[in-house]
């Protein structure tokens, strides 16, 4: 008695000179398993992201603070000369905290915090969707719409926009606003990006 494969076989036209093997189903299609983990992502917890974001903060702060305070001393040595040379002066004089010097040294700082924040943050967010804080608390930056990490324009965007408030003291907000935002838990930056934080 032939088996069921071998009798399809010889139907379709073959011999019997080949074993046929029967015919088994995947037993998971690929993009089916994709598409699945895709859509079981679900916000992370905010006290995760706060744990990471505070590793990320920290891992910027220590490679910028190598540029920061050898050219913070030197400024301050500068502005503290300008007031010496006022006092013995024996008069009143304006004595300015921003000028050639400070304004350079503070350009060059801010100028490496975003080159450490773009080879740090929006490269390694492009490429795997997380950072070193993400990967250490097993989160992802992911695309709100394709569920996949974001392009690198999407990972820039939304760096500037969590470091530009950040320096101008407003930030906070932004990062907190990610407690009251629904359904996505979404900061400012995450909107500017359209992205979300999978955990």
């Amino acid at each position: 008695q032939a088996s069921w494969a071998q009798q399809v076989h010889q139907l379709a036209g073959g011999g019997d000179e080949q074993p046929v093997a029967p015919w088994k189903p995947v037993v998971e299609d690929p993009f089916q398993a994709a598409a699945r983990r895709q859509a079981a992502a679900r916000p992370a917890a905010p006290g995760k992201r706060l744990a990471a974001r505070l590793i990320d903060t920290l891992a910027v702060g220590a490679v910028t603070a190598v540029a920061a305070v050898p050219l913070g001393t030197k400024a301050a040595d500068h502005v503290q000369q300008k007031i010496d040379a006022a006092r013995l002066s024996g008069r009143e004089v304006t004595v300015w905290l921003l000028d050639g010097t400070t304004a350079t040294s503070l350009g060059i700082v801010l100028a490496v915090l975003l080159l450490v924040g773009v080879v740090y943050e929006a490269l390694p967010t492009a490429k795997w969707g997380r950072t070193l804080g993400k990967k250490l608390l097993g989160l992802q930056v992911r695309d709100i719409e394709a569920h996949e990490p974001p392009a690198f324009g999407q990972a820039l965007r939304r760096w500037l926009v969590y470091s530009v408030p950040g320096l101008l003291g407003i930030g906070i907000v932004g990062v907190l606003w990610c407690l009251f935002d629904r359904p996505w838990h979404q900061c400012w930056h995450d909107k500017a990006a359209r992205t979300f934080v999978a955990g």
